[in-house]
């Protein structure tokens, strides 16, 4: 990790970099980016940095948008999928000030940077560790189109059980049968390696990678955990190697939440816990699950804030067609030790005071990291600030198979948002706990719900084949 200007002008020269790669982050948590020649990178541009239109990026009205682009050199590695030798960085965004420029409240890296000082001020903690949970699928063949006569997706995995009588080699894996599947049936596992490889070069360190429920190419990368800031920088970095290196393996990379009808969807469960002074936080022997009072507390205010934080942990509408019954998916408010079925799950294998901790289980990975990760911290900063009791206000422990308790039982428990429509009608109200401390700018928050909003209006005109199959001889 560089600390210098020098070290990375040092580094250009020794290893003949010619390119200095830029990569901003969007409103929607997708990498842009600008590239100038390495030679050109001195400590003058650390200071003016590179001008960009950020209204592009949906953050800036047009006669305001005009910003810089500050590099942060320690995020710089080499880009394994450019041919010509090329540095990247990711950095920051700033207001064009004098005399010296300001950042820019709605960039996410920013906003992550203040949520974390809300933390500190707050005495609460010092520290946020998460790790999110990758799932994803990989895909064969896909593709898609949307006219006026004619909508249709198509994807494709060599293995998937509807290609049992043309795929010749009888290497087909079973319906729902993938997780953990070995060698000769696990045929993308090389692929995967290389993406850790290139991960861990990137600065990033991997638990594990293996194959997930769906025999239609579902699979996971799991990281270990890390501070927030920099687990929200890996993220975009993960979904980045892990999209171009399927790419070099002739096959298509997804974090669509459900893009197989019937199969299991792919989640980005948040594992989190809090450090001040190096030590836990959410960790007592003589609490629930060996947590303390403060990690309940914690809980108490994500699932207090869940159905509004469903907007910028779940921001797809596809997101939802995820979060219904039957598939391991989170659908009630509640907390649980090792129980997959509520929001909230906290897993017995963590039973070191330093690895006591919960997981987040509604996430995906079509969200902006920097504004989930944020938020959820806000949220359970709240919890914290105001007591709220999980278990006082009925959300749990639930510790029993909630898909198998009665009907009229079930009838009692809350729910998460059905759509992304009520999700940000839910950030609409309520959102105080997130524009605390000045952390979400209102103004950022007003144009995520009316882009949304958008998003929504524009799917709901367009007709489905399933649609068809339902109505079309009514």
């Amino acid at each position: 990790m560089f600390k210098t200007v020098a070290e990375v002008q040092q580094f250009i020269k020794d290893n003949d970099i010619k390119m200095l790669d830029f990569k901003m982050v969007d409103i929607n948590g997708a990498f842009r980016h600008v590239t100038i020649p390495a030679k050109n990178f001195n400590e003058e541009l650390m200071v003016d940095g590179v001008g960009f239109d950020a209204s592009n990026y949906g953050y800036a009205m047009v006669e305001k948008s005009d910003m810089v682009f500050i590099p942060d050199i320690e995020t710089a590695m080499v880009d394994p999928f450019c041919e010509i030798p090329t540095l990247s960085m990711t950095g920051n965004a700033m207001i064009i000030d004098f005399p010296n420029n300001r950042p820019l409240p709605h960039y996410p890296r920013n906003i992550v940077a203040a949520a974390e000082q809300y933390m500190k001020d707050s005495g609460i903690a010092d520290q946020m560790f998460i790790l999110p949970e990758f799932e994803f699928y990989l895909f064969d063949r896909a593709g898609w189109k949307v006219e006026h006569d004619h909508q249709e997706v198509f994807v494709d995995f060599n293995q998937s059980h509807w290609n049992s009588d043309t795929e010749g080699l009888g290497n087909i894996v079973p319906f729902q049968k993938n997780y953990h599947i070995a060698k000769p049936y696990d045929t993308t596992y090389d692929c995967r390696s290389e993406m850790v490889n290139h991960i861990e070069e990137a600065g990033i360190s991997v638990k594990y990678h293996h194959p997930e429920v769906s025999a239609s190419g579902q699979f996971e990368i799991e990281p270990m955990l890390g501070e927030m800031s920099k687990m929200a920088d890996a993220t975009m970095m993960i979904k980045y190697i892990i999209k171009n290196t399927a790419m070099e393996y002739g096959m298509s990379a997804t974090f669509m939440p459900k893009p197989v009808v019937g199969e299991a969807g792919s989640g980005m469960h948040v594992h989190m816990l809090l450090m001040k002074d190096g030590q836990p936080v959410f960790s007592d022997d003589n609490g629930y699950s060996h947590l303390s009072e403060t990690a309940h507390w914690f809980m108490g205010g994500i699932l207090k804030h869940i159905s509004s934080l469903c907007a910028l942990t779940n921001p797809s509408t596809n997101s939802f067609k995820r979060l219904v019954p039957g598939f391991e998916a989170p659908v009630t408010v509640g907390y649980a030790t090792s129980n997959r079925s509520a929001v909230i799950r906290i897993p017995a294998y963590a039973k070191t005071p330093n690895m006591r901790r919960f997981e987040l289980r509604n996430p995906d990975a079509t969200c902006n990291p920097y504004f989930a990760y944020a938020a959820i911290l806000m949220a359970g900063l709240d919890g914290v600030k105001n007591r709220i009791d999980p278990h006082a206000n009925g959300w749990g422990p639930y510790d029993m198979n909630l898909f198998h308790l009665p009907e009229e039982e079930k009838a009692k428990l809350q729910g998460l948002p059905t759509s992304l429509e009520q999700a940000l009608t839910a950030l609409e109200y309520d959102h105080d706990y997130l524009t605390a401390g000045g952390v979400f700018p209102e103004e950022l928050l007003t144009s995520f719900i009316k882009t949304k909003r958008q998003e929504c209006l524009e799917l709901a005109k367009v007709p489905t084949p399933a649609e068809f199959d339902k109505y079309y001889n009514v």
